[in-house]
């Protein structure tokens, strides 16, 4: 059974950095499609960073050259780093992987 943990979410300035991790356990994040949702309050689920099994990455408009998704395979884990955070980056932010989604971290960005 897929099992995704999200963890690292918090409060943070305007034009700071947070890193969000995803354990993930019942699926292999190196051979999986993996992706990173957000969701703010009173609007839809946003996909904003996807990588896949080898190595590939996208992202959503709105946060390119601020986010990075990368993977750990060791520890079998994806992160999310963010940087120079906006306020309208504020939400929950959701691991996905293996038709399934985590329980998400919130993401707070604000003085």
């Amino acid at each position: 059974q897929v099992q995704l943990v999200e963890s690292g979410g918090g409060l943070v300035e305007p034009g700071g950095s947070l890193s969000v991790s995803c354990a993930a356990h019942g699926i292999i994040v190196r051979f999986a499609v993996m992706a990173w949702y957000r969701q703010a309050p009173g609007k839809q689920r946003e996909l904003v960073a996807v990588i896949t099994p080898d190595g590939r990455r996208n992202y959503v408009d709105s946060v390119k050259g601020r986010f990075t998704i990368s993977r750990d395979n060791a520890k079998n884990t994806v992160f999310l780093q963010m940087n120079s955070l906006k306020s309208e980056d504020t939400a929950v932010y959701f691991c996905s992987g293996g038709n399934r989604s985590g329980q998400g971290t919130q993401v707070t960005v604000s003085s």
